[in-house]
């Protein structure tokens, strides 16, 4: 695995928002439940899960008790603030309309439970959620295909690596130029990208 650190300065977070419309790779504890996924690993205030975080879809189906809903191997979980219209409102956690989508709800209770190991996931974050979560996971680091992280960087405006203070491919120090020209990563591999924000 090829691993890549980044130093941008204020104001380029917003460049990385796309990877996670698509979904990143994240290193977690599967086998737990999404509640101790999102408040004990990802560290995410109960509060703002109960509040912020109202549309959950784990494998395609929405979620509303967090509590009993399990992380697999290989599961991908998608976030979502609220969202407008009819479909918002149906899809919304606990929402009046929520029994409308009962029968493609994601409730596996105690029946599914596995021993918790290391695994990956797939995350994606929409609208508002996007800009509030990425800082994060990108500190802890997200998994991408070499050919899709290679990809994203050649299509970094000047103003990106403008704003890109230090570069580190597996601890040594390199020059902008070496990732936008690509095949820095053996093909077929993934990319454990982290990004550091400094302020000044």
């Amino acid at each position: 695995m090829t691993r890549l650190h980044l130093v941008i300065g204020p104001g380029r977070v917003e460049d990385f928002l796309q990877i996670f419309r698509t979904g990143v790779g994240v290193a977690v504890r599967v086998g737990c439940s999404l509640q101790d996924l999102l408040c004990g690993q990802f560290q995410l205030d109960e509060s703002y899960v109960d509040r912020r975080i109202t549309t959950i879809f784990l494998d395609g189906k929405p979620v509303d008790a967090v509590g009993s809903a399990r992380i697999r191997e290989g599961s991908t979980l998608a976030l979502s603030a609220a969202m407008p219209g009819l479909a918002g409102a149906i899809l919304r956690r606990g929402g009046a309309l929520a029994p409308l989508r009962g029968n493609i709800m994601r409730e596996d209770g105690e029946r599914n439970e596995a021993p918790e190991r290391d695994g990956v996931i797939t995350v994606k974050l929409f609208n508002l959620l996007a800009p509030e979560l990425a800082p994060g996971f990108l500190r802890r680091g997200v998994l991408l295909p070499a050919a899709e992280a290679e990809a994203f960087l050649r299509r970094r405006p000047p103003a990106f690596w403008d704003g890109c203070r230090e570069i580190l491919l597996d601890g040594r120090r390199v020059e902008a130029a070496l990732l936008k020209g690509g095949c820095w990563a053996p093909p077929g591999e993934s990319v454990d990208l982290s990004v550091a924000l400094r302020e000044a």
